[in-house]
C-alpha cells in the first residue's frame, strides 16, 4: 500500500505538470543521461508502472549511479510537486555513500589478534618477515606481490641484471601469507581509514576478472601498521608525469628498458636525419642522487662495452646527460664527490646544472630558456607523500608524512603504527624526519617487530589493549653510511654516520667489490642471491644481453 501511495502523488505530479507528456520525456531522458555512466539504456515510465502496478522502476534506483540520477531529476521535476520523492533521494543517497563493504570482520575472543600491513616495501617486508605468526594473523594489502631491491633495481635497466632476481614474492618472505588459515595477502589499494571502527578499505582492478570493477572490500584489524612508500616527487612541473619515466618499481625498469633499445634500433633505420638520431640515441637523467648517479655510471657502462660493439652505426651518437640543481651526491663526502664527477665525465657523461621548467614530448625546457632534447628521460629527484598518505585524516610530520612519535606510533588513533618513506617524526618529539632510505625503513622494520612481538607475548595484541603496557626504549636510528657505483667497476663507500662526522670514505675498486658483496649478502633470499651471482658472473663473460622483449 505505501509502494501505491508513492506511485499515485508520483501520477498526480505529473499530470499536475504543466508540460504534461513533454515533461515525462524529458524527465524520462535525464533518467536514461545519469544512468548511462552504468550501462543501463533505458528506465520505464512512472505510468507505465502505475498501470501496471509493476514498480521495477523504484528496484531499478539501486542500480544507477545516484549523483547524477537524483541531481538531474529533481532538477527537472522540483521535489515539492511530489514530496515522497525526496524520501526515496535521502534513503538511496545513504545507501549509496555508505556501502557494505565484503571482507573480513572483527576477530572474536580466542581468536588470535589481527595484525593489517599495508605496504610490501623494505619496512612492510623486514616487518612481516619477523613478525611471529604463533601470537598474530597477519593480512597483507598491496598493489604489487613482491619487494623490490631498490639498489639494484639500475642494473636491470641495461640487462647488467634480470628483473626477477631484484624482485622477492612476499610470500616467500612471510610464508603465513600463503599458508596460513587465516592470514592472507590481497593484491588491492588501501583507499581509506576508518579508525573509529579499526577498519581499512580497500580497492582492487583486476581488468576484468572480476564480477564489477572496481571491486572493494574491507579488512578489521586489531593492530595496523602503514608502510605504504612514497611517490616520485615532480614539483608540479608540467610534463613530467606524461613524459618521463621513474625509476621505483621494476616495471619502470622494464619500461626505460624496451625505451632504450628501441631508440637504438630505430635510430639504425635508413634515412632518419642527423638530428633526430642525435635526439633519439640522447639519454637524459634529472636528479643526482644516488639513484642518479648510478643509473648514469650503468648506461655509460653499458654504451662503452655493449653498444660501441653491437651498434656500431650509431655508437658516435649515444650521449647521457646528468642534470643536477646543486651538486651530485650532495650527501656524500666532498672528496668522494669530486671523484664521481670526474669518473662520470671520463666515462662520458655530460655534467649539467638546471632547474627544469617544463618537460615536452622530445625536449626539456630548463629555467635560464636551454632546450635539451632527449629521447630518453629518467625522473629521479627524490620522493614525498603518495596521494593516498595525503588524503588520511592523520597528522603530519614536516613535509606531509604521517606524523608519528618516538615508537612509531600515530599518537592521536588507538593501534596505528607508521614506518618507512610515508612516516616521519612529529615536531613535538624534537626530533628530524628521516631520510627515505632503504636501511631507514628496514631497521623501522626491525625495531617495530620486535615490539610487536613483545606486546604480543604479553597478551596486548588485541584491539585497544596498549594503553598501560610499557613499549621500552623508543627507536633511535644509526645511520651505517653510504654506497653507490659509478660504472666501470668503480664505486663510492662514504662509511660516516653523518654528513658533518668524520669517517671512512673509500672510492675506487676496492669500493665497487665492498658495494657488491655488501649488497649480495642484504639481497633477501638464498634464491635471488644465487641469480644476482650468477647475472654478475654471465655479463662479465658474455657481455649484457641486448634482446628487446615486449
Amino acid at each position: 500500500m505505501a509502494l501505491e501511495r508513492i506511485a499515485r502523488t508520483a501520477r498526480n505530479g505529473f499530470r499536475r505538470s504543466p508540460s504534461g507528456a513533454s515533461a515525462h520525456t524529458s524527465e524520462k531522458d535525464m533518467l536514461c543521461e545519469g544512468a548511462s555512466t552504468r550501462k543501463y539504456c533505458s528506465l520505464p515510465s512512472l505510468e507505465t508502472d502505475t498501470r501496471n502496478r509493476n514498480f521495477l522502476y523504484l528496484s531499478s534506483i539501486s542500480k544507477v549511479n545516484h549523483n547524477s540520477f537524483w541531481s538531474r531529476g529533481i532538477r527537472a521535476t522540483p521535489t515539492y510537486q511530489f514530496p515522497s520523492a525526496e524520501r526515496i533521494v535521502e534513503e538511496s543517497d545513504s545507501e549509496y555513500n555508505n556501502p557494505k563493504y565484503p571482507g573480513l570482520e572483527a576477530t572474536k575472543p580466542g581468536e588470535k589478534p589481527r595484525v593489517v600491513v599495508l605496504g610490501t616495501g623494505w619496512a612492510a617486508c623486514r616487518f612481516l618477515k619477523g613478525l611471529d605468526t604463533k601470537i598474530y594473523d597477519v593480512v597483507c594489502i598491496s598493489p604489487r606481490n613482491h619487494m623490490v631491491f631498490t639498489p639494484l633495481l639500475a642494473s636491470t635497466c641495461v640487462g647488467t641484471l634480470e628483473f626477477r632476481s631484484v624482485a622477492e614474492p612476499v610470500t616467500r618472505i612471510q610464508s603465513a601469507l600463503a599458508t596460513g588459515p587465516n592470514s592472507f595477502f590481497y593484491m588491492a589499494s588501501c583507499v581509506g581509514v576508518g579508525t573509529n571502527k579499526h577498519e581499512v578499505y580497500c580497492e582492487t582492478i583486476s581488468k576484468g576478472g572480476l564480477p564489477h570493477e572496481p571491486y572493494r572490500f574491507k579488512v578489521a584489524y586489531d593492530k595496523l601498521v602503514i608502510a605504504a612508500g612514497a611517490e616520485p616527487l615532480t614539483f608540479g612541473i608540467k610534463g613530467v608525469k606524461e613524459h618521463a619515466f621513474f625509476l621505483r618499481e621494476v616495471n619502470h625498469a622494464q619500461e626505460i628498458r624496451k625505451k632504450l633499445l628501441l631508440n637504438l634500433m630505430l635510430s639504425e633505420h635508413p634515412g632518419i636525419p642527423e638530428e633526430e638520431r642525435k635526439r633519439l640515441l640522447h639519454c637524459v637523467v634529472i636528479g643526482g642522487g644516488p639513484t642518479g648517479v648510478e643509473f648514469s655510471g650503468e648506461l655509460s657502462d653499458f654504451i662503452m662495452k655493449d653498444v660501441r660493439e653491437r651498434y656500431t652505426h650509431v655508437k658516435d651518437y649515444v650521449k647521457v646527460t646528468l642534470i643536477e640543481a646543486n651538486e651530485i651526491l650532495s650527501s656524500f663526502d666532498v672528496g668522494l664527490r669530486r671523484y664521481a664527477t670526474n669518473h662520470l665525465t671520463k666515462c662520458g657523461v655530460r655534467l649539467m646544472r638546471g632547474v627544469v621548467k617544463e618537460v615536452h614530448p622530445k625536449k626539456i625546457v630548463l629555467n635560464d630558456g636551454t632546450d635539451v632534447p632527449y629521447g630518453l628521460l629518467v625522473w629521479s629527484t627524490g620522493v614525498g607523500p603518495s596521494e593516498f598518505v595525503k588524503s588520511l585524516d592523520l597528522p603530519k610530520s614536516p613535509g606531509g608524512r604521517i606524523g608519528v612519535d618516538g615508537w612509531l606510533r600515530v599518537p592521536s588513533v588507538e593501534d596505528v603504527f607508521a614506518l618507512g618513506d610515508c612516516a616521519g617524526f612529529l615536531e613535538q618529539t624534537g626530533r628530524p624526519v628521516l631520510p627515505a632510505l632503504a636501511q631507514v625503513a628496514e631497521r623501522e622494520g626491525k625495531y617495530l617487530v620486535e615490539l610487536f612481538n613483545k606486546i604480543g607475548a604479553q597478551n596486548a595484541g588485541k584491539a585497544l589493549s596498549l594503553k598501560d603496557i610499557p613499549l621500552g626504549e623508543p627507536f633511535v636510528y644509526k645511520h651505517l653510511g653510504s654506497m653507490a657505483t659509478v660504472g666501470r667497476y668503480k664505486a663510492l663507500v662514504d662509511l660516516r654516520q653523518s654528513k658533518d662526522a668524520k669517517g671512512i670514505s673509500l672510492a675506487g675498486f676496492l669500493s665497487w667489490f665492498i658495494w657488491r658483496s655488501a649488497y649480495l649478502t642484504r639481497v633477501v633470499s638464498w634464491r635471488n642471491r644465487f641469480y644476482v651471482a650468477v647475472n654478475w658472473a654471465t655479463t662479465i663473460v658474455f657481455g649484457r644481453d641486448n634482446s628487446r622483449i615486449g
